[in-house]
């Protein structure tokens, strides 16, 4: 009886260690310097920092999809400087719950600005581009939706950095 004991408070505290304070989750990574220590690095965040979240009721593709007419026309409209060729990519749904235009992809090492192009149809849009691990992409709905590319698949795109 001790021993069964014993095997369930040991998975009760292993169980424990998988929960950490919110806090500690929301917590920016650290970085080992010269000396030794570690530091705090900044957060990437999405560079676009005027969009809204889609309401907690949100259900339909529309009601998460909060962008306005005149933010996708500028995110359609052509690139204002020179860009450069990242590569292509297969990209599934971001979250969607995560409002305005990007991509989280291995193809940037570092957040900025580029342009996602659908090879099938030519229709691209302006994003966010931000550093993903691992291989694939993933893409904001709004993007998703102006470049026409299936919210429920996969798809190949091109990516650009710059614009």
């Amino acid at each position: 009886m001790q021993k069964k004991l014993g095997i369930l408070g040991l998975c009760a505290v292993l169980a424990g260690c998988g929960i950490l304070p919110k806090e500690t989750q929301d917590a920016p990574p650290v970085q080992a310097v010269a000396d030794g220590q570690m530091r705090p690095q900044s957060r990437p965040e999405t560079l676009d920092t005027s969009a809204r979240r889609p309401p907690p009721t949100a259900r339909t593709v529309e009601e998460f999809d909060t962008t306005t007419r005149d933010e996708r026309e500028a995110a359609a409209s052509a690139p204002v400087s020179a860009e450069r060729a990242l590569g292509s990519t297969i990209v599934s749904l971001g979250d969607p719950t995560r409002p305005g235009f990007w991509v989280e992809t291995s193809l940037v090492s570092a957040p900025g600005k580029g342009r996602v192009v659908n090879p099938d149809t030519g229709q691209s849009a302006q994003v966010d581009l931000l550093p993903a691990d691992g291989t694939g992409s993933r893409m904001s709905l709004a993007a998703m939706r102006l470049i026409g590319v299936p919210l429920t698949g996969l798809a190949e795109v091109v990516l650009f950095s710059g614009g």
